[in-house]
């Protein structure tokens, strides 16, 4: 369909239209310059479990949301797309790759069935870990263990696949976890196609453990992942982080391409009057031409997201995150791809705050490039 034809007929000023599309947009994926990828994945979580759910519950809340953007004036006319997920030849591929030959065989009609199927078996490990199954025979949780290392291992091979698919149509891709693990497939598409990438990591958490708890794709293990498997990323820059092991920061001083901002020194240069404005100049310093912008829902505020797995104290507000990204392309570095993850739509506000940062996130990614 042609894209000026479809916008002619679309009145982003009516009401919002529920079409299994994000912000109810109308926009075909072969048409828009985004494309939105949804994995409704959610297994590893070493607390509160639900960002499986977040994207059916953005997609419902988006429709809400008014099309102005002050930041963005009408960057979504060049189209937003949404991806169909949970495709029933992509959910037998990962099916095919993580069935475990002993024992817990994955045989889901969908990537959420799949997590669904395997996040009581996460359960059973973590619950052994801290010491409250100590019935559970060693044997029966590396069975466990190695079914979901094998889905989780099948699952970011298929998210690369169809994200370099996209990218090399001159695509943008965006990515809506589920849990943080998700997006690690779609940052090794964006650094093959891209030279010059950094990430902006915007999280109450490092990210930086190894395999945590035994889980190869852990939530807490993905910038550590991104730094072991995609050797073309430049440089992580990690904001407002202030929940981290000493293992973490030890890792973190020791890496040559890691630089922090953590909540706390961000706080207090506030509190010693260095303004925001200021402090996002610094940050965006530091980045390199091409950005990717992997934004965990619990760097806001807990007030603005009580339903996320892993809430921290502190956090950002809701204006000062769309200003730091909006600080990117303000600067003239692109954005070529995000993620937004961890949004567990446990209220009516967690979806609505992430449909809104979501619309922000596409807003300043399409504006770069007009």
């Amino acid at each position: 369909m042609d894209l000026q034809k479809t916008i002619r007929n679309f009145d982003s000023d009516g009401v919002g239209i529920h079409n299994g599309c994000y912000f109810g947009m109308p926009f075909s994926p072969d048409d828009a310059t985004l494309v939105l990828l949804s994995v409704p994945w959610d297994v590893t979580s070493s607390f509160g479990a639900g960002s499986a759910a977040a994207p059916a519950a953005i997609i419902e809340a988006s429709t809400q949301l008014d099309f102005f953007d002050p930041w963005a004036p009408g960057a979504w006319r060049r189209g937003i797309a949404t991806l169909p997920f949970d495709d029933p030849a992509q959910s037998a591929r990962l099916s095919s790759a993580s069935s475990h030959p002993a024992s817990f065989p994955v045989s889901p009609s969908s990537i959420r069935a799949c997590s669904e199927e395997l996040r009581p078996e996460a359960e059973a490990i973590i619950k052994a870990l801290e010491g409250r199954d100590a019935d559970c025979e060693e044997k029966d949780l590396a069975a466990r263990l190695s079914a979901i290392n094998l889905a989780s291992t099948a699952l970011n091979a298929e998210i690369h696949k169809t994200a370099s698919d996209w990218l090399a149509r001159g695509k943008i891709v965006g990515l809506l976890g589920g849990d943080h693990s998700t997006p690690l497939g779609l940052i090794k598409a964006v650094a093959e196609t891209h030279n010059n990438v950094s990430i902006l990591h915007l999280d109450a958490h490092c990210d930086l453990r190894p395999a945590y708890e035994g889980f190869t794709h852990s939530h807490a293990s993905i910038m550590y992942n991104v730094l072991s498997d995609v050797p073309n990323v430049e440089k992580l820059v990690q904001v407002g982080i202030r929940d981290f092991s000493e293992a973490e920061k030890n890792f973190a001083d020791g890496h040559s391409k890691i630089v922090q901002f953590t909540g706390r020194q961000l706080s207090e240069n506030q509190f010693n009057g260095t303004n925001w404005a200021t402090q996002c100049e610094t940050i965006v310093k530091t980045l390199q031409q091409n950005v990717y912008v992997s934004f965990d829902i619990d760097f806001l505020s807990p007030d603005l997201c009580p339903g996320t797995g892993t809430p921290v104290p502190g956090g950002r507000s809701f204006d000062e995150a769309i200003y730091l990204i909006r600080s990117i392309v303000d600067s003239g570095r692109h954005i070529v791809g995000f993620d937004l993850c961890e949004v567990s739509p446990q209220t009516t506000i967690d979806a609505s705050v992430g449909a809104r940062i979501l619309f922000a996130l596409c807003g300043q990614t399409l504006r770069k490039n007009s």
